[in-house]
């Protein structure tokens, strides 16, 4: 369960982002409140929140100037911003003070999903790859999953399967799931399906695909196959998801 920290001087804006982030049933945790930047950064100093969701606009210190401070603690939380303004500089000057995303008000509840799901997505890799490093039991070769995980990122996932990916490491396909099993809680064929399914929703966002190309690309030759499992993950089918994203 990741934890946030809500930022902003409205308490109805509080609110409904609360109240909204739980109907989203995602793996997150609003441990704590606060109305302006200069009072979450101090109670940032003395706890640990994985995702910091602040408004741009508040008294005493902005949200930018807020981001601009924790980037520079040594803390490893990430930051969402929240403005009323769509606008290039903005978004750049956000970047260049450590922000990860920003959204714009009024939140449409679909943007805020994608946006926590593609940050959940990135966290927990990353995570990933930091626990891989730390890994010192000789019967989990970090190695080998750092291998894999290189293997994954230069293959086309059409083309990823665990025969290949295990002959890639020369390894048995049976051994390399079970590894997976142990360092991310799940097989491999599991790991490679949400990987599939992150692409797929990006597709169907950004392009006009069929269903049926967006299957093959992500390597689904089964169309019905893909959409239970679009479904299965995401709660809704690829059309719909299309449809909520227009």
């Amino acid at each position: 369960m990741k934890k946030i920290l809500l930022v902003d001087d409205e308490r109805w804006v509080r609110t409904a982002l609360k109240w909204t982030i739980k109907k989203l049933a995602l793996p997150l945790e609003i441990i704590h409140e606060c109305e302006n930047g200069l009072e979450a950064l101090d109670w940032i100093k003395q706890n640990d929140v994985d995702l910091v969701i602040t408004d741009i606009q508040m008294p005493i210190m902005d949200g930018l100037s807020l981001a601009n401070e924790l980037s520079k603690l040594n803390k490893k939380q990430d930051c969402f911003i929240i403005s009323v303004h769509h606008e290039f500089q903005l978004a750049h000057q956000a970047l260049r003070s450590g922000v990860t995303d920003y959204l714009i008000k009024p939140i449409e509840e679909n943007e805020l999903k994608e946006c926590l799901e593609r940050w959940l997505f990135k966290r927990n890799k990353e995570e990933a790859f930091r626990k891989i490093a730390q890994v010192q039991d000789e019967a989990i070769p970090s190695s080998t999953i750092e291998r894999v995980l290189q293997y994954i990122e230069k293959t086309p996932l059409d083309q990823i399967t665990l025969k290949a990916a295990a002959e890639h490491v020369h390894i048995n396909p049976s051994y390399l799931s079970q590894l997976f099993k142990q360092q991310f809680n799940k097989k491999f064929v599991g790991y490679i399906t949400e990987l599939r399914i992150q692409e797929s929703k990006r597709l169907l966002q950004n392009t006009s695909l069929r269903m049926s190309e967006i299957a093959e690309r992500v390597g689904y030759s089964d169309l019905a196959y893909f959409s239970n499992n679009f479904k299965r993950i995401t709660g809704s089918s690829p059309s719909e998801f299309r449809k909520s994203s227009d």
